[in-house]
């Protein structure tokens, strides 16, 4: 008999004859509170992100004068990001078909996105892989990420997101442009990811 086996027969024999207990969970559930918006761009504020607040009308002018302001000359754009918000912009869409490489992402001036949800008490974002996401790598690789969250997407808080999406999917949570510190807490960033967060919150 191994250890392991030992200490569960052990186990057993202490548990035998006591009833079973119903333990109650009583997790926090969906919620909504009010300033859920302008709280979203407080903390996403907080992380060193540039965020915008535009109306549906703004988001094509906003997405130009931002990659204007970069010098953006070419962008990856995933499938299902809607043609309009690309519109008045300057730049090559560049599409992921065939996939592109690290190399092909890194030569890249920045990607755009939308994502699946958006978490006002931590200022996170969740992208899924849906429309207008694409792949992980996409959003690692290229040093800005121009981000397009809807009014409608922002949630108040992890419980709220978590009930809005799929556990199969493959979920990336971005909370600010990527940043670490070494011992002596000297901030780096762009080490993990892309160096400048952009966020277009269009309410």
């Amino acid at each position: 008999m191994s250890s392991r086996d030992l200490i569960l027969a052990r186990v057993r024999r202490a548990l035998a004859g006591v009833p079973d207990v119903e333990i109650t969970r009583a997790y926090r559930g969906p919620s909504r509170t009010p300033g859920e918006i302008r709280l979203f761009e407080e903390r996403v504020r907080d992380y060193r992100a540039v965020v915008h607040l535009v109306d549906e009308a703004g988001v094509a002018e906003r997405v130009a004068l931002s990659l204007a302001g970069r010098g953006a000359r070419r962008v990856v754009v995933p499938a299902g990001f809607p043609a309009r918000w690309l519109a008045a912009a300057d730049a090559e869409a560049v599409a992921d078909d065939p996939p592109l490489s690290a190399a092909d992402l890194d030569a890249v001036d920045g990607v755009l996105t939308t994502c699946a949800v958006a978490i006002a008490e931590t200022g996170t974002i969740v992208l899924d892989a849906g429309p207008g996401q694409g792949r992980r790598a996409l959003t690692l690789v290229p040093d800005h990420h121009l981000c397009v969250v809807r009014a409608d997407q922002v949630v108040a808080g992890v419980p709220d997101a978590v009930d809005r999406l799929a556990p199969a999917r493959p979920l990336t949570w971005i909370s600010g442009p990527s940043a670490t510190s070494d011992i002596e807490l000297n901030r780096v960033e762009g080490v993990h990811g892309p160096r400048t967060l952009e966020v277009l919150i269009v309410a």
